[in-house]
């Protein structure tokens, strides 16, 4: 099967030359347009992965405020796109300005024909060269979150975020509702940084107030009335390590002055001490608050937020991950059904469209529990929505869909639409490509292709 020809979009009002420019351009598909406006028309029904255009547009031809705005848009509707600006002989001004906006090259009219050519080849080589490799960073496995289990775009985006942070000695704070897998996160981010010590978790909000200073700091022996020995706290624990304060909104007052000296100084002080103890460990924060919140209240500290928040990841809820309630669903039964040693458990049809439409307010750590159960409750081998026991609450505020883009492009909508339904069909089917495409009406190597170029795995 041949290789369909590379697509070029040539801008220029000249339509003689227009021509001539295509004829040049003949080993490309070539599109014309004559102005700013069908232009545009013309890259969003298309998306080329090239333009030559040249900067004086109508309405106003001797002016270059129509190619530069056109220049603009190109831009900010694909920024990948190779725009090859075509200038007067004495126009360098302008196509430095061009240059400095992002467009690829330019060069001066009268265009050498094969100089055109080898421009527009070298430029349609290296929109290709970036499109696959954006294609295999997406279809990249992702190693810093071995524990996560998702294709939702947002979930993989955030893993790569963890795998870019891991390297660096970045304090992170995780910021999600209870149940939405912080402290997954937290050991994914320890795991792919290469550090050499612990990774330890505390609940902040679980151990009383007099306790915690000790819990995290440690203390001499005789600090206080049972101090028997000298123990060393939580941070000094995980040294060369991650150590991840969950619950961090619930920090009492005293001990967030202590701190942030920690995370300015990098010593801890034991109670009963007299000498500061250096210690190497990196902090994870984590709360389901909304600390601007409590920071208006009063209740934690604004310069504490600020050392906090050098890396802030926001995590989604269940209900707003596409197709993940159903895919970790399948995961978690699978575990349990072999813990209670029933391999052949599986899901009805309504358990599977129950688990969609419920919002799981518990996010992960309810969907888990519910597995567990069911696999302990279900009877025979099928698991049924009575089985699961799920009500129907409210439809979470501004639904789980997400919005469209503000320019509603319908490639951009249509894109989006295909990837929630194929996300969908492959959590439906436990990831059985032959399933899937008969959920979606499709033929398998259809469904590979339509994977392939949406980059999902």
């Amino acid at each position: 099967m041949s290789t369909p020809n590379p697509l070029l979009l040539i801008v220029e009002d000249d339509l003689a030359l227009q021509k001539q420019l295509k004829w040049s351009l003949d080993r490309f598909e070539s599109i014309g347009a004559a102005d700013r406006e069908n232009a545009l028309l013309q890259f969003r029904r298309h998306r080329p992965p090239v333009v030559t255009m040249d900067l004086g547009l109508p309405p106003d031809p001797d002016s270059v405020s129509e190619g530069f705005k056109l220049l603009g848009q190109l831009l900010e509707i694909d920024p990948a796109v190779k725009v090859i600006v075509l200038t007067g002989q004495n126009d360098q001004n302008n196509a430095l300005r061009a240059i400095s906006l992002g467009a690829y090259d330019f060069l001066a009219k009268p265009v050498d024909p094969d100089v055109l050519a080898l421009t527009v080849d070298r430029a349609s080589r290296m929109a290709e060269l970036q499109a696959e490799n954006q294609r295999l960073q997406a279809l990249r496995q992702v190693d810093a979150v071995a524990g996560m289990i998702s294709r939702d775009p947002e979930m993989l985006r955030i893993s790569r975020t963890v795998e870019r942070v891991a390297s660096s000695d970045a304090t992170v704070l995780l910021l999600g509702e209870s149940g939405t897998g912080k402290e997954v996160l937290a050991q994914g981010l320890h795991a792919a940084s290469k550090r050499t010590g612990r990774f330890i978790a505390i609940n902040c909000a679980a151990i009383p107030e007099n306790l915690l200073e000790s819990e995290l700091f440690g203390y001499e022996k005789g600090a206080f009335t049972g101090a028997t020995k000298s123990t060393p706290g939580k941070f000094e624990t995980a040294h060369n390590g991650t150590l991840m304060l969950d619950e961090i909104g619930d920090l009492p007052m005293s001990l967030q002055a202590k701190l942030l000296r920690f995370l300015q100084e990098r010593v801890v002080e034991r109670l009963g001490a007299r000498q500061e103890v250096p210690v190497d460990v990196r902090v994870v924060g984590a709360t389901h608050q909304d600390l601007t919140a409590l920071i208006k209240e009063g209740r934690f500290r604004e310069d504490l937020y600020y050392r906090l928040a050098e890396i802030v990841i926001k995590i989604p809820p269940l209900r707003a991950r596409n197709g993940d309630s159903v895919l970790l669903a399948h995961a978690f039964l699978r575990r349990f059904a072999q813990e209670q040693r029933r391999p052949a458990l599986r899901f009805t049809e309504d358990a599977v469209l129950a688990i969609e439409k419920y919002t799981w307010p518990g996010n992960v750590r309810e969907l888990l529990n519910a597995m567990k159960r069911a696999a302990i409750m279900a009877d025979g081998d099928n698991v049924t929505a009575q089985d699961l026991a799920l009500t129907t609450p409210e439809l979470p505020e501004g639904g789980a869909e997400g919005s469209l883009d503000a320019d509603l492009d319908l490639r951009t909508v249509r894109e989006a639409a295909e990837r929630r339904a194929i996300i969908t069909a492959l959590a439906r089917s436990d990831g059985n490509i032959v399933r899937a495409s008969e959920i979606l009406g499709v033929s398998r190597p259809t469904l590979y292709d339509l994977m392939k170029r949406l980059a999902i795995r």
